[in-house]
């Protein structure tokens, strides 16, 4: 096997969408901070942030981003206040109830991936429903990772791996990069491009562990709910700066993108 092949088909460094990312990842962090700030209650904060993932929806779709991924709640976010996470709750079935038909109508195919078990059974059926309205859109897909972790795809991933091998269906010795990503939660979608946390942290948190092996990663202090289109045009404008060379030198990307360009 080559060593690109056993890269598990990494994408080339030469960006294909123009300099813009085909898909971005995002920790929506710091509600709580900014409802802090303002001395209301930490759940103000999360209300509050609903408005900045539509204005962030917004501007994906009008610059043409592909895929949008978010992460709204994490497997670790349950060791939260008790009723912190039940406000969250609320805000999840309460975007599903009033965003869903807007996303419809922008042509936008809403997904959700992570252990649903642990939802209600009410939040269970409105997020089957939310897919199925938006399951043949294609302007742009958009992810909400909820009860999500990355070390918790990758087990699952190699559960089914491990399924297909006592089957008998799968040796283990021709499990490589690319069967496992088939498996994981958005096998059907390139993995990111560009990665924005905000809030100020510098961390990853357990989100697209494996998915974001080459991502670009943009950190910034602005805390979630001041993150509007503006802000997005930031980042992706320091992300079109960057030479993403996947293993490869600076020359060697250089010829590449002249090749393109001529060809």
């Amino acid at each position: 096997m080559s060593p690109d092949a056993e890269q598990g088909q990494v994408r080339e460094a030469i960006p294909v969408h123009g300099g813009l990312p085909g898909h971005i990842a995002i920790i929506m962090d710091g509600n709580g901070r900014w409802a802090g700030q303002r001395n209301l209650p930490r759940t103000a904060g999360h209300r509050e942030g609903v408005g900045a993932l539509r204005a962030v929806v917004t501007r994906c779709v009008e610059l043409g981003i592909p895929a949008l991924t978010v992460f709204a709640f994490s497997s670790e976010n349950w060791r939260r206040p008790r009723q912190e996470v039940a406000v969250l709750m609320d805000v999840f079935m309460m975007v599903l109830n009033q965003e869903t038909r807007k996303l419809h109508d922008q042509g936008v195919r809403l997904g959700v991936i992570g252990e649903r078990s642990a939802f209600s059974s009410g939040l269970q059926q409105k997020l089957r429903e939310a897919e199925a309205l938006t399951r043949d859109n294609t302007r742009m897909r958009l992810t909400i990772a909820a009860n999500y972790g990355g070390r918790w795809d990758i087990v699952q991933a190699m559960r089914q791996l491990a399924a297909q091998v006592e089957a008998g269906h799968l040796a283990s010795s021709d499990i490589h990069d690319s069967q496992l990503a088939g498996v994981l939660s958005m096998a059907d979608i390139p993995d990111p491009d560009l990665f924005i946390r905000t809030g100020g942290e510098r961390r990853i948190s357990n989100f697209l562990l494996w998915q974001m092996a080459y991502t670009e990663l943009y950190f910034t202090d602005t805390l979630w709910p001041d993150f509007d289109g503006a802000a997005l045009d930031a980042a992706i404008q320091d992300y079109a700066q960057r030479q993403r060379r996947f293993g490869r030198t600076g020359e060697q990307v250089a010829s590449l993108m002249a090749s393109r360009t001529s060809g």
